[in-house]
């Protein structure tokens, strides 16, 4: 059995792939590499960020131009099979086309070197989306390896989280420290989300979030995106099962409205870039790339979720938000 519903992943470092590869000599790599895969698993729509990978995260600015101008190059050469959106419309609008929507996101500000300003070029780019740090302590925001745990949103951070919300740029916790994650809830009117992180209760990791953290967000309106990676699911055999509990957990605490998917899949990044952040040899059994997705799903039928509740799991919920943010 294979659910066909339209999933929008919340979280993609896709581009990164492409950066690697576009700097060896490649090209069309989305649809050489990709396109298959994400046709396989439904996947209509992602938020595809520009993450500092490792080593890099020494000169953040230089290497935030560099995957910003290979996903420009890059889209330009999937024009057939991707596009970027910059809005709801867009979104439907690509789908309906059959090609692959793109929001483009920021999976940390490292690279503005604090200058908010920069948000705006940023937008005009084309992002509507964004984290303030990924892990580290930056100019605007402690992340989840801060030392600093009653340290959160600079003066800066804060700043930036409202020029994003005035711009009608999604804010995203997710990599956020407690006590960044309490500040951007202080700071902020609109709903925020987690793109890609699970409840603490069921994987005491610094990534995932609290029981009161999942109810605050949820009572603002946002979602919470369901991550694949291994670590973030369970200590010891983590799988798709064990992910769908905790889809259970999160909709004991707040119901579907506020689940998302956020995969982040990495079975495209090379061992050296991994190898800063991986922690285990485990994978997520049942859930390792972007064609295994209908089986997430099919686990979630089984469970009892209705055909609504997955549409809205799958794609719906996420697309809330972007239609009340960006438009």
């Amino acid at each position: 059995m294979n659910t066909k519903i339209s999933v929008f992943d919340a979280h993609s470092d896709l581009f990164t792939n492409v950066t690697l590869r576009r700097q060896q000599g490649e090209q069309s790599v989305i649809r050489r590499c990709h396109s298959a895969q994400l046709q396989e698993g439904n996947i209509q729509a992602m938020t595809c960020c520009v993450w500092i990978d490792p080593p890099y995260t020494d000169t953040p600015t230089e290497r935030m131009v560099e995957i910003m101008s290979s996903a420009c190059a890059e889209l330009r050469e999937a024009a057939d099979v991707a596009e970027t959106a910059y809005c709801a419309a867009d979104i439907e609008r690509i789908c309906a086309q059959g090609k692959l929507a793109i929001l483009l996101g920021m999976e940390g500000l490292s690279g503005l070197r604090g200058q908010v300003d920069f948000l705006d070029v940023l937008y005009a780019w084309g992002v509507r989306h964004a984290m303030l740090t990924w892990n580290e302590v930056n100019e605007f925001a402690n992340g989840a390896c801060s030392p600093h745990a009653d340290a959160g949103l600079t003066p800066l951070g804060i700043r930036a989280v409202q020029r994003m919300e005035a711009l009608g740029m999604i804010v995203d916790v997710s990599h956020a420290n407690e006590q960044t994650f309490w500040d951007i809830y202080e700071h902020t009117e609109k709903p925020f989300i987690a793109s890609h992180s699970n409840a603490y209760a069921l994987c005491a990791h610094a990534r995932n979030l609290k029981d009161d953290q999942i109810k605050s967000l949820a009572a603002r309106g946002g979602v919470i995106g369901m991550n694949a990676w291994p670590e973030f699911i369970a200590a010891e055999q983590p799988s798709a099962e064990r992910l769908a509990d905790h889809v259970d957990y999160i909709a004991g605490l707040v119901g579907v409205d506020h689940i998302a998917c956020g995969f982040d899949f990495c079975d495209y990044l090379p061992g050296d870039t991994l190898a800063s952040f991986v922690h285990t040899e485990e994978m997520t059994a049942d859930l390792t790339s972007a064609a295994d997705v209908p089986h997430f799903l099919d686990v979630l039928k089984k469970r009892g979720y209705s055909a609504g509740d997955l549409e809205k799991i799958a794609h719906g919920n996420f697309m809330r938000i972007v239609s009340e943010i960006v438009g």
